[in-house]
């Protein structure tokens, strides 16, 4: 048993499976979301859905952030009734399959229903496979963290290979070439491109519950402890989870809304949820000192959904410029969808960088604190764009090079390392332990609202110009940045980052992680 307990890099040898399984359900995610949107607006004589850019970003907003809150209901779910295993199991079967639905030549309504069974498939997979990870070890192991970290290699392993793959069997003339010659209707390249990301997540699926044995107990049972006095209680709310996704489902059949309509009334949802959510916690709090943490949550919460409104314009709004406005020939070989596998080949190049620069500073007391961190990634997040002033004025044709667009992801990505590690840890030690489940769920509101967002600013692309969304981006991201500049010291205070006064509360458990989407 000690072998096995350090059998994978010196780490429990489940982390093995649980490495592969989330490498190839995020080889599914980022490889179908790599050309979305422009098989969403491609004509339909390619075989798209000849959306315009507005109706594709609306159909992203609900998509996308979809993805993220219903990982809330995916995890409760699993922990009260079915466990994390089965839990990942039930998201690894609705993935594929509405991967394969996507697949369906001419699909045509079929194709959301697809995406709705992406969506809840991601909902239970996405939590649930995290938790695993923790589970592994016991309380108190400090492999923990360095085991979350090889975790993490997994699923930017999957992000960088997706786009290639399933990007080039979609975009790549080559490709369109061979299929023709193979007697096939060349417009089932999109097809061909979905397909792939199903059996990405077969794939893992396979990988999964060929090796769940190496999990030993491991998410086999739920978590939470059956109780007589909750049990009428969860009853109620799983029916309620149940009801309510199957009255959206027949108001969409029936009444048939717009995209937008369906897009608006999510947004307006997912705000409320969010207040609600910070009500109900307010609330809760049982002195002065809860209540001031909770208050002191509201401004990195808006800073969360600001970086994600701007961080994620990669597979909308930027899917399209690669689209429209870049060189075709960039490095020889560049199809649109491979620049979003930019960002996880830096990411895997500068983490090891960035935490060599916090520890160094941290030897020398020159750490920043966690909301400076935050800060200082909003300020990177608009140099990004930044990189993109030169290129106004772009047009078709009149396009620009790609080195544009991998500036643009290299700064993206420093945001990333700068906010993605802190978020949730300073959110966290700004609430009590035994509130850590709504300080999670909050999060995902916060990462959902922010998705929401980022694929309703081609309203702005499609009414104004790139330009202007540009400068609005860079507008934000410093006026974000500027704000919390000036609640930090406030917020360090609250957190107990100065040493002198409010100690922080109980970190939050390692049972649920969030990881890069």
């Amino acid at each position: 048993m000690a072998d096995r307990d350090r059998a994978f890099f010196g780490h429990p040898i489940g982390l093995s499976n649980l490495f592969f399984t989330e490498m190839w359900e995020r080889f599914s995610y980022y490889g179908m979301r790599a050309f979305l949107m422009a098989y969403l607006i491609a004509p339909v004589e390619v075989g798209g859905r000849g959306m315009l850019q507005t109706a594709a970003g609306s159909v992203f907003a609900v998509y996308g952030s979809s993805v993220y809150f219903l990982a809330l209901p995916g995890g409760w779910i699993a922990d009260r009734f079915l466990g994390q295993r089965k839990g990942v199991i039930i998201g690894g079967v609705g993935i594929a399959i509405g991967n394969a639905i996507l697949a369906i030549p001419e699909n045509g309504n079929l194709f959301f229903l697809g995406l709705a069974l992406i969506a809840l498939g991601t909902g239970f997979l996405k939590p649930n496979i995290s938790t695993l990870v923790g589970q592994l070890y016991k309380p108190g192991d400090a492999r923990r963290d360095s085991g979350y970290t090889i975790y993490y290699m997994g699923i930017n392993m999957g992000a960088f290979i997706a786009p290639f793959a399933c990007g080039f069997l979609a975009q790549s003339d080559s490709f369109r070439t061979w299929v023709t010659a193979q007697g096939f209707d060349p417009n089932y390249v999109w097809n061909f491109a979905f397909a792939a990301s199903a059996v990405g997540m077969l794939f893992g699926l396979i990988q999964f519950l060929s090796f769940k044995h190496m999990l030993g107990d491991a998410g086999a049972f739920p978590t939470i402890p059956e109780d007589p006095k909750r049990a009428q209680r969860d009853r109620f709310v799983l029916l309620s989870i149940v009801g309510a996704l199957v009255l959206i489902g027949v108001v969409v059949v029936l009444a048939e809304p717009s995209g937008d309509t369906i897009a608006n009334v999510q947004g307006v949802g997912l705000i409320l949820g969010a207040i609600i959510m910070f009500v109900a916690l307010y609330k809760s709090a049982r002195d002065d000192k809860e209540r001031r943490g909770i208050l002191a949550m509201i401004p990195l919460f808006l800073g969360a959904v600001s970086f994600f409104a701007i961080f994620e314009q990669a597979p909308t709004t930027l899917s399209v410029y690669a689209l429209k406005l870049t060189e075709p020939d960039f490095l020889g070989f560049f199809e649109p969808s491979y620049y979003q596998s930019i960002n996880a080949v830096f990411i895997i190049m500068f983490a090891p960088v960035f935490a060599w620069i916090w520890l160094t500073l941290g030897k020398k007391g020159k750490e920043p604190t966690s909301v400076n961190k935050f800060a200082i990634g909003m300020v990177l997040l608009s140099f990004a764009f930044v990189a993109m002033l030169p290129t106004l004025g772009a047009t078709e044709t009149a396009r620009v090079s790609g080195w544009f667009l991998t500036i643009l992801y290299l700064f993206n990505t420093f945001a990333e390392l700068c906010i993605s590690p802190v978020g949730l840890s300073s959110m966290s030690k700004l609430a009590p332990q035994r509130l850590a489940g709504m300080v999670m769920g909050m999060w995902f509101f916060g990462t959902g609202i922010g998705i929401w967002l980022a694929g309703r600013a081609t309203v702005i692309t499609a009414k104004f110009s790139f330009d202007a969304l540009f400068i609005t981006l860079i507008i934000a991201s410093l006026v974000v940045a500027g704000a919390l500049f000036l609640v930090a010291p406030r917020i360090k205070r609250m957190m107990g980052e100065d040493g002198k006064t409010e100690p922080p509360a109980e970190p939050l458990p390692e049972a649920r992680v969030v990881e890069k989407d």
